[in-house]
């Protein structure tokens, strides 16, 4: 076993068996309409501020700075989560030269806010589709001092370096599980999990944002894990991801991802 940054730890022995499906759900060439605003600042130091999906920090979890909170109607109650978008600034004065694309991954929900006017204030009000970005994301598309600009978006595969990470938290006895840097879709339908000391599998509830969980009693025995896709239904099962050793608050890697 290596142990790596962020106190992440990576099984090298670990092994992936990926069963495919046709067809991938992204949504083609399709481009879609909504609006983008912005938080923080350009520093991108609003990356530790955590959020809904639970990943953290997300810079230290492998997703940068190019990051977005989606209005309710795209958060779809954190199964959006991780998915990745292109977003382009149009018919703005505020877009920059060339109207650019730039990709970002979903992090966060941007609430909903009814003191506001869903058109003066309330941008992340039901129905609205709309992308509060990082102030660095939003710099690579449009001059800030715009605020908010009409956009075109749709959903792309996520590219990742490395392999899935699995952050623990919990007990011996209910297991919550944080998923991160997953590719492909970079989202998840369901998880299960399986001890060494059965053959069986353990679906996993969905939490909240990226995370599930398992009450079950798990210690003392390594970890498997087997993880479907939202978008494309592509399932991974992922074995001996952690030791028999493993405790909370680690996150673990293995070396396979989603593509």
């Amino acid at each position: 076993m290596a142990r790596l940054g962020f106190g992440v730890s990576l099984l090298i022995s670990v092994m992936i068996i990926v069963k495919s499906v046709d067809g991938q759900g992204y949504g083609g060439d399709t481009w879609n309409s909504a609006h983008a605003t912005f938080y923080g600042d350009e520093s991108g130091q609003a990356a530790d501020m955590g959020g809904a999906c639970g990943y953290g920090n997300w810079i230290a979890s492998n997703y940068g700075s190019d990051t977005a909170a989606l209005s309710t109607t795209l958060y779809n109650n954190g199964f959006a989560c991780g998915s990745c978008f292109q977003i382009q600034c149009v018919d703005s004065k505020f877009c920059n030269v060339f109207s650019p694309i730039t990709t970002v991954t979903a992090t966060n929900l941007c609430p909903p806010n009814w003191s506001k006017d869903s058109n003066a204030g309330g941008w992340c009000n039901p129905p609205r589709t709309h992308f509060d970005m990082s102030k660095p994301a939003f710099m690579k598309i449009a001059n800030w001092v715009g605020g908010i600009v009409p956009v075109n978006y749709r959903r792309v595969p996520c590219k990742r370096e490395g392999g899935l990470r699995f952050s623990f938290q919990g007990n011996g006895y209910w297991l919550l599980v944080y998923v991160m840097n997953v590719g492909g879709s970079g989202d998840i339908a369901s998880m299960s999990v399986k001890g060494s000391q059965s053959n069986e599998w353990i679906s996993m509830s969905h939490n909240w944002g990226a995370s599930y969980q398992a009450f079950s009693t798990l210690k003392g025995q390594s970890l498997s894990f087997m993880i479907t896709s939202y978008t494309t239904k592509q399932t991974v099962i992922a074995n001996d991801v952690a030791p028999s050793t493993w405790t909370t608050g680690v996150t673990y890697q293995c070396n396979k991802n989603f593509h």
